[in-house]
């Protein structure tokens, strides 16, 4: 995984994750089946961490866009923040950019998370209100693009410079808007 945020599936060679993991090319092949079985393993171990990372306390607030606002906090302190797991930054990113015409029956597996988190980000935004259009005039559909989009800008722009003071920017920029729905 730490091998994959760095450096991206395509570039990191079987014999990067063979001296990574202090194995043989047997060791490997006795794990799995090919490098793509890898990133198949690689990618469900990320969306777990994404989950427990991004949604850690969710459950705990009521209002909608209150969790939303807790899930951009955990997106941005507990998750791009976590130099342990994604050294590289943003795993998904990493693979949506390298892999789109490349391989895009892999493209397509992480094309899946982005639409669940759009659809969570809805569900939540639809679930506050009985209308769509119900935040100051503004529908669902559009909150979710924005906020979507701002994650995903917020993660590219981190990975790039590592600006922590810029990453909060993004975040807070964020973070303000949706209190400013709330009025």
């Amino acid at each position: 995984m730490k091998l994959f945020s760095l450096n991206g599936f395509l570039s990191t060679s079987i014999q990067d994750i063979l001296s990574s993991a202090n194995t043989s090319k047997g060791g490997f092949y006795n794990h799995f089946s090919s490098k793509e079985d890898l990133f198949f393993q690689v990618l469900d171990e990320g969306r777990k961490i994404w989950r427990k990372k991004n949604l850690c306390g969710i459950d705990e607030i009521e209002d909608p866009v209150g969790k939303i606002i807790l899930l951009l906090e955990n997106y941005k302190n507990r998750y791009l923040l976590d130099a342990e797991n994604f050294p590289g930054g943003c795993i998904f990113i990493m693979f949506a950019v390298e892999l789109g015409d490349s391989r895009p029956h892999l493209s397509r597996e992480v094309q899946k998370g982005f639409t669940g988190l759009k659809a969570m980000l809805k569900r939540l935004l639809d679930n506050g209100h009985a209308s769509p259009a119900a935040y100051n005039g503004i529908h669902t559909d559009t909150i979710t693009e924005i906020i979507f989009s701002g994650m995903l800008g917020a993660s590219v722009s981190y990975s790039v410079d590592r600006s922590r003071e810029a990453l909060d920017k993004s975040i807070n920029a964020l973070i303000d808007y949706l209190n400013k729905l709330k009025k």
